[in-house]
């Protein structure tokens, strides 16, 4: 009777042990196994780090002396110091709109594009109708840095720049800024050749203006059109529909080219796999019409 006791004490035992066994693999089963599919580290998407702030009192010091070589350097640190530098970005506008030499000018001007801060689009936008094309191309490119309203509505008006850089500067830069409001004055801009424009037009249109742009396709350089409707294709689809899409793509197709095959070739390649399978087949029915074009 003893042995028996001592054996069920035993079987007793080894059960506690395996239960806790199970009990600790099944805290370490990957979430899948509990019908949780594991996060994937491919979908995390990077978050850009917000650059660290800088003692800019230095900086500050030494813009307010009056004294070039002071300022020169000041400037060359506060571009240095990047966005971190924004809070030195007012007093840099300050002296700009005051006056300096040519050259203290095309550095201050820059410098308030490094430091990236909206407090220097109005400065900015003075110089982008400067006398000087060389400054006026430097303020416009600052400008798609600073951002705002301001740089915005600047931007606009470089549009009608006589210097074909400014004009396209000007063009990309609203693009960038997501300036949906000046998409009107983009397309006055690409019928006066600022190629450009059908980029920023591609990426920031409206349904019925992203339709208007593809219906200029085969009335303009080729390789300007498409580069408007390659960002149509690939914006969300909460912006632009599968049935918007689908359209474009019959446009290309219509050509019949030898570039638009080329082209529809380069999406298929690049279109994404969890994207819309209609589009896709779309894409595949295209490339293969237009392959004799491609011969």
């Amino acid at each position: 009777m003893r042995t028996l006791t001592i054996r069920s004490s035993i079987r007793l035992l080894s059960l506690a042990s395996f239960a806790g066994v199970v009990s600790l693999a099944t805290l370490m089963v990957p979430s899948d196994a509990a019908g949780q599919k594991p996060a994937d580290p491919k979908d995390k998407k990077p978050v850009a780090a917000a650059a660290p702030p800088v003692d800019v009192k230095p900086i500050v010091a030494k813009l307010k002396t009056g004294d070039e070589a002071q300022i020169k350097d000041a400037l060359d640190e506060a571009r240095l110091a990047g966005p971190g530098g924004a809070a030195a970005a007012p007093v840099v506008a300050e002296i700009l709109t005051r006056g300096l030499s040519l050259p203290l000018t095309q550095s201050a001007i820059e410098t308030l594009g490094d430091l990236e801060a909206e407090s220097g689009s109005a400065a900015l936008a003075q110089y982008a109708a400067h006398r000087n094309a060389k400054v006026r191309r430097a303020a416009v490119k600052s400008l798609t840095r600073t951002k705002g309203a301001v740089a915005a509505t600047a931007l606009k008006r470089a549009l009608a720049d006589g210097d074909a850089v400014v004009r396209g500067t000007a063009a990309s830069g609203l693009g960038a800024l997501k300036a949906k409001e000046a998409v009107p004055e983009l397309f006055v801009a690409l019928d006066h050749r600022v190629n450009e424009a059908a980029v920023s037009i591609g990426r920031l249109c409206n349904p019925e203006q992203c339709e208007h742009l593809a219906a200029k396709l085969g009335r303009m350089p080729f390789d300007v059109a498409i580069g408007g409707l390659d960002q149509i294709l690939f914006r969300p689809t909460v912006e632009v529909s599968d049935d918007a899409k689908v359209k474009i793509i019959g446009r290309v197709r219509e050509q019949g080219t030898i570039e638009g095959n080329k082209f529809l070739r380069d999406v298929q390649k690049r279109w994404p796999s969890g994207s819309s399978p209609r589009v896709r087949q779309a894409i595949d029915q295209a490339v293969m019409a237009t392959a004799g074009g491609a011969q």
